[in-house]
C-alpha cells in the first residue's frame, strides 16, 4: 500500500495533470510510453505503472479493475482502451494526432481491435521482469 504522502501527491496531481496508467511489464506499453514522451514536449502527461502502489490506488479510487488497458486520468475522469489511446494521440505532436478521427467510431467497435492487441500483447511484443525505469531526463514524468 502506498504511504499517505504518495497518495497526497497523487491527489494533488490528479487535479492538474493528465496521468497515464500503463502495464509496466508489457514491452508494447513501455514502447508506447517512450513514444508519448518523445511526442509530448509540453510534458502534458505523467506516467504511473498499473502494478505500483500508486497505480493500484488510482484504480481503486476510480473504481477500475482493468489491468489490461492503457488508462488516462484527465480532469478527474478516467478513460480506457481505445478512447484513452485516441485522447492521448490527439494531444501529441506529429501525424499521430490524426488518429483522433477514429473517435467517431463507437467505442464498442474500436475496442474490439484494442482487446485483440491487449490480449496478445505479451505473446506478440514480449514481457519484461520489471517495470520501465525512468531515465534522469524523464524522471519528473513518472509518479513513483
Amino acid at each position: 500500500m502506498a504511504d499517505s504522502s504518495a497518495i497526497f501527491v497523487y491527489l494533488q496531481l490528479m487535479k492538474s495533470e493528465s496521468i497515464i496508467l500503463f502495464d509496466g511489464v508489457c514491452a508494447l506499453c513501455n514502447a508506447l510510453v517512450i513514444f508519448i514522451i518523445k511526442h509530448d514536449p509540453a510534458c502534458r502527461y505523467k506516467f504511473v505503472s498499473l502494478q505500483s502502489d500508486i497505480g493500484i490506488n488510482i484504480l481503486k479510487q476510480h473504481h477500475l479493475d482493468c489491468v489490461n488497458s492503457f488508462i488516462l486520468i484527465e480532469n478527474e475522469k478516467s478513460y480506457s482502451k481505445s478512447t484513452a489511446a485516441l485522447k492521448i494521440a490527439k494531444r501529441l505532436n506529429g501525424l499521430i494526432k490524426l488518429l483522433y478521427v477514429f473517435i467517431v467510431i463507437p467505442s464498442f467497435v474500436r475496442d474490439i481491435f484494442y482487446k485483440v492487441i491487449a490480449h496478445n500483447r505479451y505473446r506478440w511484443f514480449g514481457k519484461s521482469e520489471r517495470c520501465l525505469l525512468p531515465t534522469t531526463e524523464n524522471l519528473d514524468r513518472f509518479i513513483i
